[in-house]
């Protein structure tokens, strides 16, 4: 089983360089891209989490990474939301069915959308699972994240709280 990246690289290299071509990844500090998702059993908007702090997680069921991290991710949105943080899934999945037995087994607590098609992936340049774009609260996005971490680490946490 893989192990979720240490704090100290996610801090040293993600948080302060960037991991996507070379030091600073496309659109950060930039205004994140809006979009609208429209599955079998919600619409999402991006913007409708402005004054939020959002972690848009791309993601997929059959991801083993992404099923490594996602209990970091429904403790952070358990803990956090009543700091305006909030965790937005969008997962890639074909499988309509896999997708809702994934979310129902493992007690997902926050708000996901299908986007089998992957339209909103192609938008932010999401080339790999799980990947997470951090926004802050005016809607501008601050990091992007390759790979599992663990969303509860005291220094995401202080992180977030700054955004």
């Amino acid at each position: 089983m893989r192990r979720l990246l240490p704090i100290a690289i996610l801090l040293g290299v993600v948080l302060s360089v960037g991991c996507d071509r070379g030091s600073r990844p496309r659109r950060v500090g930039e205004t994140a891209p809006d979009f609208t998702v429209q599955d079998s059993d919600r619409r999402v908007t991006l913007s409708q989490f402005r004054g939020q702090v959002v972690l848009l997680n791309f993601w997929a069921t059959w991801c083993p990474p992404c099923d490594e991290e996602l209990p970091s991710l429904i403790n952070l949105q358990e803990h956090a939301r009543a700091k305006g943080v909030v965790v937005l899934g969008i997962s890639i999945d074909v499988d309509g069915d896999a997708y809702h037995r994934f979310l129902k087994e493992r007690d997902v607590n926050f708000v996901t959308v299908r986007d089998p098609d992957q339209k909103i992936s192609a938008i932010y340049g999401t080339r790999g699972w799980p990947e997470t774009y951090i926004i802050d609260r005016q809607g501008v996005l601050r990091r992007k994240v390759v790979g599992p971490i663990d969303w509860t680490a005291p220094e995401i946490a202080e992180f977030l709280n700054k955004l």
